[in-house]
């Protein structure tokens, strides 16, 4: 479910509350409400944030994953260039002319490792803050709810 869903059933419990009827002889904060309806809502709310943690966890698997595959490739294309290197080592200038492609694969893979790296933190960061905003509104909505549910019972 998305964050729309987690709103909507919010905005649901919140209309089976300002729906409900008073208690007959009660007090006046005293309502009747659907319990087992109630208690469905609820449970759907507490059956959806698990899934969009576990959507943010798995997403940072995976830019950790494509940092490790990033990683290993850097590595072997040091190794690549080390070994040709040294195959060609037999005159001075090929030496250097190798040494000097060596150190740019190096650099390039360092720089790609530091982009990949960099857009991933990025993005767990944009899912988290996503996760975070979708939290946050649920907390606003659910005090809205309260006060209005008691600025109701005070009348």
């Amino acid at each position: 479910m998305d964050e729309t869903g987690v709103l909507g059933l919010i905005e649901e419990l919140a209309i089976l509350l300002e729906d409900s009827k008073p208690v007959p002889f009660g007090k006046s904060n005293m309502r009747q409400v659907d319990i087992d309806l109630a208690g469905e809502i609820i449970d759907d709310i507490r059956g959806t944030f698990p899934s969009e943690f576990a959507q943010a966890r798995q997403i940072v698997r995976e830019r950790q994953s494509l940092l490790d595959d990033a990683e290993a490739e850097s590595v072997r294309l040091i190794e690549d260039a080390r070994s040709q290197a040294m195959t060609i080592a037999s005159e001075q200038e090929i030496v250097r002319i190798a040494q000097q492609q060596a150190d740019a694969i190096m650099a390039d893979a360092r720089e790609l490792e530091r982009q990949t790296r960099a857009g991933a933190e990025d993005y767990a960061d944009e899912v988290l803050g996503h996760v975070e905003q979708s939290l946050s509104s649920l907390v606003t909505s659910v005090s809205r709810q309260r006060e209005r549910l008691n600025n109701q019972s005070t009348r």
